[in-house]
């Protein structure tokens, strides 16, 4: 084994996020704290059949199988540095249930749990390989990137996609024979340990144990990566992330832009180009029964404009497999009971004049609310689109949506679906919808369903309210308003100063 000062010094050398000096743990503590912590997902015995697991998405970790994804010890070697773990049970791994458990541990207790891991694995004896050597490590730039690129085109894209989504052609099972889904590179922030080159340069080069990721540092691999191209890929995949839409949660205002001319009513229409895009995060539907624990789809962006008289939405959402019940690629690579996608906008019936908004779960008897639904069809059914009214999510009634003026047309291109739903401003039931008004905060939220995850009726990821603002053009009535205001604090002003001047003359007279 590297001896510690080795390992510090070549830590510091490439500045990886490592924890502090390791220190002896002790098992018998660590025992203590895994059935404390751990236990209700990991379970009792570290097997992973904790009382949560099932309603976790990925499943928690079978500690006896010492199969340990997040490592950077050499691709033969079981054994992960002990510092790999331990940045694991600080930091947790995003896009899982695992957290971040250093404001609830101290640092002993995590070395601690590291030694009762070991025992549940039988790795007590077992020492840690050579360390991945980032010494090597080839700076990002743009004539790495380029480098990286025909080589992720050449042996990444057959799961990851052509733009990186994960949108893979083929159905992936992991060695537990649990549905595995590639990484979406264009959403660093769901990366299990960062998406820092480095540690992609990790993944790259000894694979994740137990998935079908291989290591491309394997010599006896025909698609072998040397050291320099693992870096080129490594930079170039760190670069997808900017081709995401991040969520900014501080931003909960979607701004429907005003323009001339008719609303776009397809997603291709050169007019979202102007548009500003919005995303939030979609959570699972746990309110209602049947309730969804292991969603996929986990983000969803808006776009709005309008006109005088309609207005027009553009939903995307990332979606690595385009759900139509009858095709048979479909069907090969999507889970049992395999559903329409589908995509809904959720609107009050009636603006509410102050802060208190209908229940976000279908409205409720006092504030009902209008959900436009689309649905991506079948081989024997094209895409439709859906109206309801909703008092509650068991009091729903269903309307004419072409009668009200609601259209939507979707397209689904490299894992990602982009749908819009249009509707006038205005419609001949103002007591049944919506009637938009320039000016005014409008809450709205938004619902998916992924049909290759089983997603239906209640059983769909959603968001809770957020504001819609059709916000008016400035034209010159800003200027022309403030110009006034200007001019009459002058005049203000000149008589105040006239008048001060008239009372001290008389005043010294």
């Amino acid at each position: 084994m590297m001896s510690l000062w080795k390992y510090l010094a070549l830590a510091a050398l490439v500045g990886l996020t490592v924890g502090p000096a390791a220190a002896a743990g002790d098992a018998d503590r660590g025992e203590g704290i895994h059935a404390q912590r751990c236990e209700v997902c990991h379970g009792e015995e570290g097997d992973g059949a904790g009382a949560g697991a099932e309603r976790l998405n990925p499943p928690p970790r079978d500690f006896t199988m010492a199969q340990y994804k997040i490592k950077t010890t050499g691709f033969e070697d079981i054994l992960p540095d002990d510092d790999d773990l331990f940045r694991v049970i600080r930091d947790g791994m995003p896009g899982t249930s695992m957290p971040g458990w250093s404001d609830m541990l101290s640092d002993q207790d995590m070395w601690d749990l590291i030694a009762y891991l070991k025992v549940l694995g039988e790795l007590e004896e077992e020492e840690p390989g050579v360390p991945v050597d980032f010494t090597t490590q080839i700076a990002s730039s743009e004539d790495s990137i380029a480098k990286g690129k025909p080589l992720f085109e050449d042996r990444c894209v057959e799961c990851h996609g052509n733009e990186g989504k994960g949108d893979a052609a083929k159905s992936l099972r992991d060695d537990d024979g649990e549905r595995t889904w590639p990484r979406n590179l264009t959403k660093p922030w769901t990366f299990r340990a960062s998406d820092d080159p480095k540690d992609i340069f990790a993944r790259v080069s000894v694979g994740i144990a137990g998935t079908q990721m291989p290591p491309f540092a394997d010599p006896k691999s025909k698609k072998k990566l040397t050291v320099e191209e693992r870096w080129h890929v490594a930079n170039y995949t760190a670069s997808l992330g900017a081709a995401g839409e991040p969520v900014n949660p501080e931003n909960t205002v979607v701004k429907a832009a005003r323009i001339d001319g008719e609303v776009p009513r397809t997603p291709d229409d050169p007019s979202w180009r102007d548009s500003v895009p919005t995303t939030f995060y979609l959570v699972p539907q746990i309110i209602a029964e049947e309730r969804h624990f292991t969603p996929s789809n986990d983000t969803i962006t808006l776009r709005a404009v309008y006109n005088e008289t309609d207005i027009a939405f553009l939903l995307q959402w990332d979606d690595r497999t385009k759900s139509i019940p009858g095709d048979s690629q479909a069907e090969k690579i999507s889970g049992p009971g395999l559903a329409e996608d589908s995509v809904a906008v959720q609107l009050p019936v009636e603006i509410p004049e102050g802060m208190v908004k209908p229940y976000f779960v279908m409205g409720d008897t006092a504030r009902p609310v209008n959900l436009w639904q689309w649905n991506s069809g079948t081989t024997d059914a094209p895409e439709t689109v859906t109206l309801v009214n909703g008092r509650g999510i068991d009091n729903i009634e269903e309307r004419d949506a072409a009668k009200a003026g609601v259209g939507a047309n979707g397209s689904w291109r490299d894992g990602t679906w982009s749908v819009v739903m249009t509707r006038p401003l205005a419609t001949a039931e103002p007591d049944a919808d919506l009637q938009f008004v320039e000016g005014k905060f409008i809450p709205i939220a938004f619902a998916a369903w992924d049909g290759s995850n089983g997603e239906t009726a209640t059983k769909y990821t959603m968001t809770t309210w957020y504001w819609l603002l059709l916000a008016p053009e400035a034209g010159a009535r800003p200027y022309v308003v403030a110009l006034v205001v200007m001019l009459l604090v002058a005049a203000g002003l000149l008589w105040w100063a006239r008048s001060a001047a008239r009372r001290a003359g008389q005043a010294e007279g």
